[in-house]
């Protein structure tokens, strides 16, 4: 595994990444781990999902109702070959 060093962090922050691992019953290095992981894979993955990409984008732009036609005729059934 590899190990990470990260410096310079607000006194705040370090207090509430504190709070929030005793709440999850870990250590702080567990759950700063847990966090970005959480993250990487949450960001990796919506690349993966176009159509929850798209929503995302457009959700707030409302939508159209279309209207649907009845179909007039049933499917014809296919021919067998013999």
């Amino acid at each position: 595994m590899a190990t990470l060093t990260i410096r310079n962090i607000d006194v705040k922050l370090k207090q509430q990444l504190k709070i929030r691992a005793a709440q999850n019953d870990r250590s702080m290095e567990e759950e700063v781990r847990t966090i970005l992981k959480t993250a990487v894979l949450e960001r990796s993955s919506e690349g993966y999902r176009i159509g929850t990409s798209i929503n995302r984008i457009f959700k707030d732009a409302g939508g159209i109702d279309l209207q649907i036609p009845a179909r007039k005729t049933m499917p014809r059934k296919p021919e067998l070959l013999d």
